[in-house]
Formats: structure tokens, sequence, C-alpha cells
């Protein structure tokens, strides 16, 4: 697929500000050698990882004007037809519940990380996939319950929030396909759980 050109450049994350000055300090002391990409990349993130949060704040302050500039852009920015657009995300919209599996893992992720302190979290995930799909149904009602519960709330918060309008969601335009945009909250969701992880 094509890059379209008007598109606005993507936004810079702090750490992204700080790699970008270490290149330039690096180019200015040595402007004739050539970088290993490896072995500076180890260098920046022991160096970032190695710095005070005041130190980070200036790289921080950077992508959050950033982030205001990629904003602005993307407000006035028409994809090529065919392309979709990123459809904002409304940070007042109901969450989506977690599944009867997510809640099973919130209360079994502790336990787990505890027995086991050296495991990855895509190990820890394994693990608690092969828990749950080992469960029996009397282990797992409980958890169904749960994720009913929660299911049956958000659809009818959903359906409120949608009813107000909120964020211009009624507001298609003629022939806008409908995208209520679960499969965007599922992704994350999954997210979160593997933010919980870190």
């Amino acid at each position: 697929m094509v890059k379209d050109p008007r598109k606005p450049r993507g936004k810079m994350s702090s750490y992204a500000y700080f790699v970008q000055t270490c290149r330039e300090e690096h180019k200015k002391k040595h402007p004739d050698a050539t970088v290993n990409f490896s072995e500076f990349s180890k260098k920046c993130s022991e160096r970032w990882k190695s710095m005070t949060p005041k130190e980070k704040g200036k790289f921080e302050d950077m992508a959050k004007q950033d982030k205001v500039r990629y904003e602005r852009e993307m407000k006035n920015y028409v994809p090529p037809k065919g392309e979709k657009k990123k459809r904002f995300k409304d940070p007042n919209a109901p969450k989506r519940p977690p599944s009867a599996f997510f809640i099973f893992c919130g209360d079994y992720r502790p336990k787990i990380k505890g027995e086991n302190p050296g495991l990855s979290i895509g190990d820890i995930a394994k693990k608690l996939g092969e828990m749950w799909n080992s469960s029996s149904a009397e282990v797992k009602q409980p958890y169904e319950k749960k994720a009913a519960k929660l299911k049956e709330k958000y659809d009818k918060d959903i359906a409120v929030y949608r009813t107000k309008g909120i964020a211009g969601l009624s507001k298609k335009a003629p022939g806008e396909e409908e995208d209520d945009g679960e499969d965007d909250d599922e992704e994350d969701d999954e997210d979160e759980e593997d933010e919980d992880d870190e």
C-alpha cells in the first residue's frame, strides 16, 4: 500500500526524541564514523534507564507537544478514498467489560507470578490459558456469571451513550459504514492485560 504523502507525520515518543538527540550528539562528535545500530540502540537504552525523571522531563515535554501537533493535523486530514480514517476514540465511552477468562486471569496471575518470578509475560499468559482450558465447568461458572453481569451493564451503558450521540457517533456521513469500534476495544483490553503483566 502506498503511503499518502499528505498524511501527517506520526507522533514521536519521549524515548524517540531522546534517541534522536543521542544520534545528533554522536554525529557531532564522530561525523565520519559509521554507526553500529544494535550497539548504539543498546547504549541509548541503558542511558535512558539510568536517567532521572527530571532528566527525562524535557523529552516528555517534546513528546506531549508533538502529540498535540499530530492530533491537530489529523483532525484536518482526509484520507484518500478507500482508506479508512482512524476513528477518534472517546475517553468518555463505556469501557468494554472483560471476558470470563480475563477475570480468571486477574485472580490467578499474581499467584503464578509469585510461584514463578522468572516467567515472561508470554509464558504467564500461556500458563493461564492452560489453566483455564483444563478448568472444570464449576470452576469457570462464577467467572462466566460475573462476565455476563458486566456485559449486561455494558450493553445498557453503551445504549445510553449512543442515544446521547456523544462524539458524533450517530452523525455518520451518507454511505459511511457503521463501525461501533468493538474490535478496537477488545484490542485495548488485551493491551491492558499485557500492561498489567509488566
